[in-house]
């Protein structure tokens, strides 16, 4: 019995390991990989290998794995990735499995700056890969230094700003902040709708050379073929969409394109090797293709997916909806059992506070009472004083009734008794001096006594409603190769309805506004001596008001023959 091949396929967030037999087929070990993330959008994808020579390519899904030019490793390696990208992601991307893979690849080719990205939208981006990688900000969950080893950012975007890894991470995480209440997969969504606007987004370069012998670029991609000068990969010159393609085929590095139009001559280009034209082929057919398929009506594969998905979305909004509720609900009940809480202890501490002030009008109305006794007592003694003179006085008038009565019957002694009869009256003005002042005092003393019963009075009142006003303290608690393709275009010639798209910026003011933000946050910081060449072309694109698209329809002004002799001429 053949002895079984061990095969390594690594997905972009997980290994899967199989043993294959000799005569397992390309499309055989793709199926049995796909089926085990779950993958049914499968046009996208392909199994991705190093040949004996380094180069990367491509499995050859009719052939043989052990047939094909794979490096010989134990066990042999391959990575599923997207192979084709779709023109909208947010038309074409259905399943969830698919747009996470796609999301994960594209992030990987901004970090690694094979697709270049603008140190504005690396940040905003960025932003969006934490918020589908950790959900809704959290100052409970989320403490500083939790982005400390996360890969965020292009090492170009570093090196370009006068910047620390901390800062960096603060405005990451304040535009982290601003997505709350995102699903991860909107989220990831999001990233994708901004990527897809990148100049070099989707696009596979190859090195050639035209008639003349001019190092050129050529780029692949959803929409055709788009030739770009060998200084700047940003920009392509001159524009072919799979609309106007009949055919293409090679023949060893000569690789030729037959337009659909008549008038127009074939035109060529030489590779730098067989296996690349090769490639250059398998891209053309294959994205052409797709090209094709999205300008027909869905198939009834695409369009059950399309219902699930709209049905899984739907479920998932309602969860996610009754899940908000009940947060919702949660924070309301937190917030009313926090509301309680104050108030029983503004409660318990105004509670405390009459208590104090009980104690202390029972405080005063003790001493209050204890004065007015006192001055109860001051005033009868007052009045005994009083009482005692007014008895003295009287003797003393009945001494000096007396006193003139002998006057009257003796004569004798007269000066005698008219010295005492002086002293006496002396003594009468006396006593009724001090009479008038002890009744005085006796009044007064009254007065202080009349007073401090009213204040007794009052004291008395205001613990009497301390006491019968408790807080409500009770009730508020109870209530809380070789080869040829021929490309059938000509139902869709004429009507390229990709030269309508706007960039993400032009259709979302949003999006705009926060690159604008963060466009004038980066430029303080930014160190200009470190810009590269593509940074010099991209800010040369924005000053000139060029986007992708604007771009995209400028290089294919003209009929094919007028693009064809200017391809020729660089």
């Amino acid at each position: 019995m053949p002895k079984p091949i061990n095969v390594r396929v690594t997905t972009m967030d997980a290994e899967l390991e199989f043993a294959i037999q000799p005569n397992t087929t390309g499309k055989q070990l793709f199926d049995q990989v796909v089926n085990t993330v779950g993958l049914r959008e499968v046009w996208f994808f392909g199994l991705q290998c190093t040949d004996s020579k380094g180069y990367v390519t491509w499995l050859k899904l009719n052939k043989k794995v052990t047939r094909q030019d794979v490096k010989k490793e134990n066990p042999l390696q391959f990575k599923l990735r997207a192979k084709f990208f779709p023109e909208d992601v947010s038309e074409e991307l259905i399943q969830e499995v698919t747009q996470k893979l796609f999301f994960l690849q594209v992030k990987e080719a901004v970090l690694n700056d094979e697709n270049y990205c603008p140190p504005e939208t690396a940040v905003l981006v960025a932003s969006y890969a934490v918020q589908a990688r950790y959900g809704d900000h959290s100052k409970d969950l989320h403490k500083p230094g939790y982005l400390a080893s996360d890969r965020l950012l292009p090492q170009r975007v570093l090196g370009q700003h006068k910047l620390t890894k901390e800062q960096w991470e603060d405005r990451i995480q304040t535009w982290h902040e601003e997505h709350r209440s995102m699903l991860r997969e909107d989220a990831m969504m999001e990233y994708l709708k901004i990527a897809q606007d990148l100049e070099m987004y989707g696009v596979s370069y190859f090195e050639i050379k035209n008639r003349k012998g001019t190092e050129l670029w050529l780029g692949v991609d959803a929409l055709g073929l788009n030739v770009y000068e060998h200084e700047d990969k940003l920009s392509p010159k001159i524009g072919f969409p799979w609309s106007e393609i009949r055919n293409i085929s090679f023949n060893d590095k000569k690789f030729i394109i037959k337009p659909i139009d008549k008038k127009a001559p074939d035109f060529w280009f030489y590779a730098p090797r067989l296996r690349i034209n090769k490639r250059i082929l398998a891209l053309c057919m294959g994205n052409h293709e797709l090209y094709m398929r999205r300008r027909k009506p869905d198939t009834i594969e695409v369009q059950q997916m399309k219902a699930q998905a709209r049905e899984d979305k739907q479920h998932k909004q309602m969860e996610r909806a009754r899940l908000h509720n009940e947060k919702k609900k949660r924070e309301v009940a937190e917030r009313e059992k926090e509301r309680m809480q104050r108030e029983k202890d503004e409660l318990m501490e105004r509670l405390k506070q009459i208590e104090m002030q009980t104690h202390r009008a029972q405080r005063e109305l003790e001493e209050q009472t204890c004065r007015a006794l006192e001055l109860e007592q001051e005033r009868w003694r007052a009045k005994e004083e009083a009482e005692r003179l007014e008895g003295e006085r009287q003797e003393a008038e009945e001494a000096k009734a007396t006193l003139a009565r002998q006057a009257a019957d003796q004569m004798k002694n007269q000066e005698q008794l008219a010295a005492e009869l002086a002293e006496f009256t002396a003594k009468i003005a006396v006593l009724e001096e001090a009479k008038r002042k002890k009744e005085d005092q006796a009044t007064e003393w009254q007065h202080k006594a009349l007073s401090a019963q009213g204040d007794l009075e009052k004291t008395r009142q205001e613990l009497k409603m301390a006491m019968t006003s408790p807080p409500k303290l009770q009730k508020e608690q109870q209530e809380q190769q070789e080869a040829n393709g021929k490309l059938l275009s000509e139902d869709v010639s004429g009507r390229r309805s990709e030269e309508e798209c706007v960039s993400e910026t032009h259709k979302n003011e949003r999006v705009k506004k926060q690159l604008e933000e963060l466009s004038s946050e980066l430029a303080e910081a930014r160190d200009d001596t470190k810009r590269t060449q593509n940074d010099v072309l991209h800010a040369e694109n924005i000053r000139a008001g060029r986007d992708k698209y604007k771009t995209l329809r400028q290089i294919r002004q003209g009929n094919t023959k007028q693009r064809i002799d200017e391809f020729e001429s660089m």
